[in-house]
């Protein structure tokens, strides 16, 4: 049995590792689905467009109509991502100095898990963000 085998079986007995890793995953998870919606919504057709690909657009719509509903209740869309990603970021911050365990292997997979969930949730608020752009305050610079 190699180490990576046995620090598997370890993770596998021990409930506080695996729980500790569950938790961060599902936070950056959650928090991604939040930041990917609001691109989808705004951030996609708005790209679209700009790029002249309006046929495009009207394709996607076409294959995808939820986008038109997505787009109509953006302000919902957005308000329930930001409560996920309010959620996925209390996660973080709450589990930021949560125990590892003891085990040289498992340790560095709780760390490089910590990692992981860091950059994830990184990347979603940088979706988040761009999304936002597009949906609020790219149409507000349009009408000035």
């Amino acid at each position: 049995m190699s180490a990576h085998d046995a620090a598997r079986q370890v993770l596998a007995e021990s409930s506080d590792g695996r729980a500790e890793q569950r938790r961060s995953a599902a936070s950056s998870w959650l928090a991604l689905f939040a930041g990917t919606s609001t691109l989808v919504c705004c951030a996609l057709p708005a790209l679209l467009v700009t790029l002249g690909a309006g046929a495009a657009l009207a394709s996607l719509v076409s294959v995808f109509p939820q986008i038109v509903w997505l787009s109509e209740h953006k302000a919902w869309v957005f308000g329930i991502g930001a409560l996920f990603m309010a959620l996925g970021g209390a996660a973080q911050w709450q589990q930021r100095y949560a125990p590892c365990p003891l085990d040289p292997a498992l340790r560095q997979a709780c760390m490089a898990q910590r990692r992981r969930s860091a950059w994830i949730y990184g990347a979603s608020a940088l979706l988040f963000a761009v999304g936002g752009w597009f949906a609020f305050v790219q149409p507000w610079l349009a009408e000035l």
